[in-house]
């Protein structure tokens, strides 16, 4: 079933990420009517996020903001899609970095480091970044259910060379490639609320105390890598520039949970100067800490 699910679907996705941009873009107008107006996926999800975390707005003012987050979130999504046949050059043009030397200094000085990234713009596209970087570009990911969908996802995001990494592989990868001098920087999405088992500190983020994920700050201790964030912001439809911050050269010397709660104030920062391009189907304050 999962085999035929992917072949109906795969031609589909073709000719979506063939479309010329123009009808690219009404094509995902015509998604945002269907998955917002019609369908209302995770609308109430949405909704309970915006009134607990942006109180002092009116309701007509997250009512905006929702629909200018759905209106993305559609974009982003078909974005990825368009990942499979975008050319090189168009994606120079449209996802920018400002200061990718940042990145560079650390593999000219032989040190591999962690990115910790949000679900916040363009994820999707950072990706491509990876021939730019100056050593190996390793994307820790959540494998897909369906195995064959799972295989064009991967397909989709190691199109840029990205070494992409499960979850539950993430630690022995980075074992390895430190006994063997390998060179790496370890992207990881680390703005999402912990499993339970996983909860190890907790903060205020966006005004509400919850779980937060401190894997990247153990790892980095760990296996002493520098911890640096992007931070994505959307200057246009179809267009992002992304910026490299230094969260932790030498993370040992932070207290624990420091790189934790700096790279999170970031995060929020973004949020507050434009919430409607973070992700908020997620149930990120579901194990809030009364």
């Amino acid at each position: 079933m999962q085999f035929l699910v992917y072949i109906l679907a795969y031609p589909l996705l073709w000719l979506i990420s063939i479309l010329p941009f123009r009808l690219f873009y009404l094509f995902s107008d015509f998604v945002y009517i269907l998955v917002y107006r019609v369908i209302g996926y995770r609308k109430k999800v949405v909704r309970e996020n915006l009134a607990l975390t942006l109180p002092h707005l009116s309701d007509a003012e997250r009512k905006v903001i929702e629909k200018k987050f759905y209106h993305h979130m559609c974009d982003m999504f078909l974005e990825m899609i368009k990942t499979m046949s975008i050319s090189p050059k168009e994606m120079e043009k449209r996802f920018h970095v400002t200061n990718i030397e940042l990145v560079q200094d650390y593999a000219k000085k032989g040190k591999s480091v962690i990115l910790v990234a949000s679900h916040y713009a363009s994820y999707e596209w950072l990706l491509t970044i990876n021939p730019k970087l100056g050593f190996q570009g390793v994307a820790v990911y959540k494998r897909l259910a369906n195995r064959y969908f799972d295989k064009l996802i991967r397909k989709i995001r190691s199109k840029y060379n990205t070494e992409m990494v499960e979850t539950r592989k993430a630690i022995p990868t980075m074992a390895q490639n430190q006994r063997d001098g390998k060179l790496s920087l370890y992207g990881l999405a680390s703005d999402q609320s912990p499993k339970l088992d996983r909860i190890f500190h907790s903060m205020k983020f966006m005004g509400i105390e919850v779980p937060v994920h401190t894997g990247a700050e153990m790892l980095a201790k760990k296996y002493d890598l520098s911890v640096i964030m992007v931070k994505v912001k959307k200057t246009a439809r179809g267009y992002y520039e992304a910026t490299f911050l230094s969260i932790a050269d030498d993370p040992k010397e932070f207290p624990n949970f420091d790189i934790t709660e700096k790279y999170l104030k970031e995060v929020e920062k973004q949020i507050h100067e434009a919430p409607e391009f973070y992700l908020w189907t997620h149930k990120r304050w579901k194990h809030k800490v009364e």
